[in-house]
């Protein structure tokens, strides 16, 4: 079942969708927090697999980041990662208030983006018992040199350029300059595999949806540039990290790195033959094969060791 729902994040009320499971239980519930590409809405991949999770007996929580979708906030279409990890924070908070919910044992599942916001959320948050991510990104890396790690750093100083023109523009009370997050068909086409595959999802009826965000505001790129997913990422541990990719995604990279730099108990799961925008919705089973184990045998009541 799914209800609308509502909280708030840093003063800003965020529109949600809690999924909850069909028959009624006789005790608290685990809950799993699901948070959104960057530039997506909780409609979309995080709904799909809110719901394969509410079907197997947890509670899922997604929402709207700030600035974006049904969710308030002003400038629309900014893309703050420091609002974003809050996000996910009162996320969690509003989960704890819940009466079906055992506030000793939620998770959190990022997609995208989200992948890399979870992780900082997580370890400042120690209500976060296990993390488990989708074809993370750390969008900061993302901006400063390519999904593949391979931009000219020219194009990251021209990104930068705007951005500081930006600024002097708001500062002169004159309406935010806004960047395209999506490129047309026939860049996408240009653009490879990656390219093309983001377009279908985000452009055509795959996944497309009215209220996703199609641009970011300028200010937003030196937010996201200074912003480091998975520095911190150590300090995750004793909790479990369980991260999921396809090993075929040009971002593929960024969860070995993360991987690398985390401490156990933690793995990374490759769905082969599979693209980075292939684990939004055409292997989204495959993927539940791996999330609902992990999240059940570490949201567990009583659980006294973490495993992935």
């Amino acid at each position: 079942m799914r209800t609308d729902v509502t909280f708030t994040s840093a003063g800003i009320t965020l529109a949600g969708h809690l999924y909850t499971p069909d028959t009624a239980a006789d005790s608290p519930l685990a809950a799993v927090v699901v948070a959104h590409p960057g530039a997506g809405v909780k409609e979309q991949t995080a709904g799909a697999y809110a719901q394969r999770l509410a079907d197997a007996g947890f509670v899922a929580l997604t929402y709207d980041a700030a600035y974006q979708g049904e969710s308030g906030g002003t400038p629309r279409g900014t893309e703050d990662p420091a609002q974003r990890v809050e996000d996910i924070k009162n996320a969690v908070s509003y989960l704890t208030n819940r009466p079906e919910i055992d506030s000793d044992r939620i998770g959190a599942l990022g997609i995208c983006a989200s992948g890399g916001y979870v992780i900082p959320a997580a370890v400042t948050d120690h209500r976060i018992r296990a993390v488990a991510t989708v074809s993370a990104v750390d969008l900061g890396l993302y901006f400063r040199v390519g999904p593949d790690g391979t931009q000219d750093p020219a194009a990251l100083q021209a990104l930068l350029d705007a951005a500081a023109a930006a600024r002097t523009t708001e500062a002169a009370g004159e309406p935010l300059p806004t960047m395209s997050v999506r490129p047309t068909e026939e860049e996408a086409r240009a653009g490879g595999r990656y390219s093309y595959e983001a377009w279908e999802y985000y452009s055509t009826d795959r996944g497309r949806h009215p209220r996703q965000a199609d641009e970011f505001t300028f200010s937003s790129v030196d937010k996201i540039v200074n912003f480091d997913a998975f520095h911190l990422i150590g300090l995750l541990a004793p909790r479990p990290l369980l991260m999921v990719a396809g090993n075929e995604a040009a971002t593929a990279w960024m969860s070995e790195e993360a991987v690398k730099k985390a401490n156990e108990p933690k793995r990374l799961h490759w769905i082969e033959g599979a693209s980075h925008v292939d684990l939004y919705d055409r292997y989204v089973p495959q993927v539940t094969t791996e999330l609902l184990p992990f999240f059940t045998q570490n949201l567990a009541a009583q659980t006294a060791h973490a495993t992935v």
